[in-house]
């Protein structure tokens, strides 16, 4: 027969028979049981969410080397982009210019780089955004580094034809007029010689008598001789470049269509053809089909002080001949 066994319940004050079967004993075996799994869960996850695994610490230390090596790059990029901006703004309004060479199109310039396509799949990769935003930087800064240097080459070889350029450029005053007494109307707005109403006058007009001869301000080629309406017996000369020439109201045509002039070749007389009201030579110089002031236009022919007087005589005279 099993001993009896018992404990002391300090409520009653008196020892009580314990409960020693197989049931009780494996109620206290689960119960045990079920604190100590409890307890193991609880410490296993406290261990878990605070303390990393040596493969966790290496790839959290990889990750921020990344971010670090990243934010690198993006900062060198900026860096980068500011040098590109500041090279191509000297392109534009510095180097360009001296050239006469229209600026590169902003569009072209900043036009993005890649697709979008391209930078969607990037999203789903490690790090998706900061690998997005670094690729579509330096895309965008490789593709204006292009841009950029296709623009130096093609500055290169207008250097390389500066010489020749420089002979194309209308550059004298297209009759003889040193003493600057042909000097009549200038370009800008004037009165109609006709219709007495204001009209921008596109050119520059010389007073002369009829036969008094016309010189090519630049070498190019005929490209009109013949009537044109308003103008009368007119040549029209392309230099290259961008320039134009016209010569209106002539009396006499010395030279053919496709012909090649050089500067100070005769190219007609001054006369009294078309809209004109006396004896006088209507001169206009274009640009890339925009019209200019010729007066710019005279630097192989006129000292400062000429030219300024020049300007003078051209802005007082408030009616045009033709």
């Amino acid at each position: 027969m099993a001993k009896k066994k018992y404990y002391f319940n300090p409520e009653t004050l008196s020892y009580e028979e314990t409960d020693n079967t197989l049931l009780f004993k494996l109620k206290r075996l689960l119960i045990h049981l079920f604190s100590g799994v409890s307890l193991g869960v609880v410490f296993f996850f406290i261990f878990v969410s605070l303390v990393s695994s040596p493969e966790e610490v290496q790839l959290i230390q990889e990750k921020n080397r990344l971010h670090a090596q990243y934010k690198l790059l993006e900062r060198n990029m900026d860096e980068m982009s500011e040098i590109l901006s500041d090279l191509q703004q000297r392109d534009d309004n510095l180097y360009r210019v001296i050239f006469q060479a229209d600026p590169i199109p902003y569009s072209i310039r900043k036009s993005t780089a890649g697709n979008a396509e391209y930078y969607r799949q990037l999203l789903s990769m490690t790090n998706s955004e900061i690998a997005v935003s670094t690729t579509q930087k330096y895309n965008e800064l490789k593709k204006q580094l292009y841009i950029q240097s296709k623009s130096y080459d093609e500055l290169v070889k207008l250097a390389s034809n500066q010489e020749e350029m420089l002979k194309h450029i209308p550059a004298i005053q297209p009759i003889l007029n040193k003493d600057l007494t042909r000097t009549a109307s200038g370009f800008g707005w004037r009165i109609d010689p006709v219709y007495r109403t204001r009209r921008f006058h596109e050119g520059m007009d010389f007073t002369a008598p009829i036969g008094t001869e016309i010189y090519a301000t630049g070498n190019g080629t005929v490209r009109l001789a013949g009537w044109r309406q308003g103008y009368g017996n007119t040549v029209e000369i392309n230099h290259g470049f961008g320039y134009k020439t016209l010569y209106g109201h002539m009396h006499q045509i010395r030279v053919r269509v496709g012909q090649k002039v050089n500067r100070g070749d005769v190219i007609g007389t001054v006369g009294n053809t078309g809209k004109s009201t006396g004896p006088h030579l209507h001169y206009e110089v274009h640009l890339r089909g925009k019209v200019m002031n010729p007066q710019q236009f005279y630097f192989l022919d006129l000292s400062p002080e000429e030219y300024d007087q020049m300007v003078q005589l051209s802005n007082n005279a408030g009616q045009m001949f033709d």
